[in-house]
């Protein structure tokens, strides 16, 4: 495969399980070593908490963004040490973003692990826990679930916060807003409305004020241009100047995430291939329904990640 056909996306929150990375830590040095840089970044152990939990732990926002970026961006570092890779694009789901803007060149990791940990605090401020809530809605079009949320919102806030495929949309907002829109969206013939297991609405207009505060701090940390480019998710669209990436970062918090036109995006400027770099196969799984034509690959276990090298 050409390198100029490849783009890199990176998991957001939800990719994360006890024992990540843990058969790969092995045989690559650089996975355990760039989890020592962030847990001295931090103060803490995040090595041990990747690998032995506890699950609620692991779960918790400020806890799973730090690791997730931290996972991902130690896959990014071994690919590069096993096999000649340039790809024409990163992106990033949600918190991914980051961990694309750190692979490009654009962000410093230790600032990157600081700032994330500093968001998802922000976040968890923002919305009290058990007051915000977030949702799947399976098998709906668009603009009925847009028409539901609306409905469901009763002077709450509900909106339609993931485009992550077609089909499949997350919704966002205050707990009882959510819920009605649940109940609302069976009505209507959605095959599945499932609550996410998160602390934190995310993407919708409750973070407002977790913007606000991600504004101040953004401020005071340097962005480079990136030397690969990056989709960002609020407008689907790159940028190169450090103020454009810091507005793009601080709109994301509470703008949706544009995945499914960020799949399309890449696939018009060419790409045929996008690997998954970091823990779990979310992202390929919504890739997969987004484009069926791509050649998908992941690196977040042994069998995927020799997979992955095999086809490069």
């Amino acid at each position: 495969m050409s390198s100029n056909k490849i783009a890199i996306v990176f998991p957001g929150q939800g990719s994360q399980a006890v024992g990540m990375l843990g058969d790969l830590s092995a045989h690559y040095n650089q996975i355990k070593e760039t989890f020592d840089e962030a847990s001295q970044a931090l103060g803490r152990d995040l090595w041990a908490l990747a690998q032995n939990g506890p699950v609620e732990e692991l779960n918790q926002t400020q806890n799973t963004q730090p690791l997730i970026l931290t996972a991902s961006v130690a896959m990014w570092r071994v690919l590069q040490s096993t096999a000649e890779v340039t790809p024409s694009f990163m992106a990033g789901h949600s918190l991914g973003e980051y961990t694309a803007l750190v692979c490009a060149g654009s962000l410093d990791f230790v600032d990157a692990v600081k700032l994330v940990e500093q968001r998802a605090m922000f976040m968890q401020q923002a919305v009290p826990e058990g007051e915000g809530a977030m949702a799947a809605i399976l098998g709906l079009e668009v603009a009925d679930l847009v028409n539901i949320c609306n409905q469901a919102a009763e002077g709450e806030t509900v909106s339609a916060v993931n485009f992550n495929a077609p089909g499949q949309v997350v919704i966002a907002g205050n707990t009882n807003a959510v819920n009605r829109a649940i109940e609302l969206a069976k009505e209507q013939g959605a095959k599945r409305a499932l609550p996410l297991p998160v602390s934190v609405p995310s993407h919708c207009a409750l973070m407002a004020p977790a913007a606000e505060k991600l504004m101040a701090v953004l401020g005071g940390v340097r962005f480079s241009i990136p030397t690969i480019s990056v989709i960002h998710n609020t407008d689907v669209a790159q940028h190169n100047d450090a103020s454009d990436i810091k507005q793009a970062l601080m709109k994301q918090l509470h703008t949706p995430v544009r995945w499914v036109e960020t799949v399309e995006m890449l696939t018009d400027a060419g790409i045929d291939t996008i690997i998954e770099c970091g823990p779990g196969k979310v992202l390929s799984g919504l890739n997969k329904r987004i484009n069926k034509s791509l050649a998908l690959y992941s690196l977040g276990d042994e069998r995927s990640f020799n997979k992955t090298i095999e086809a490069l």
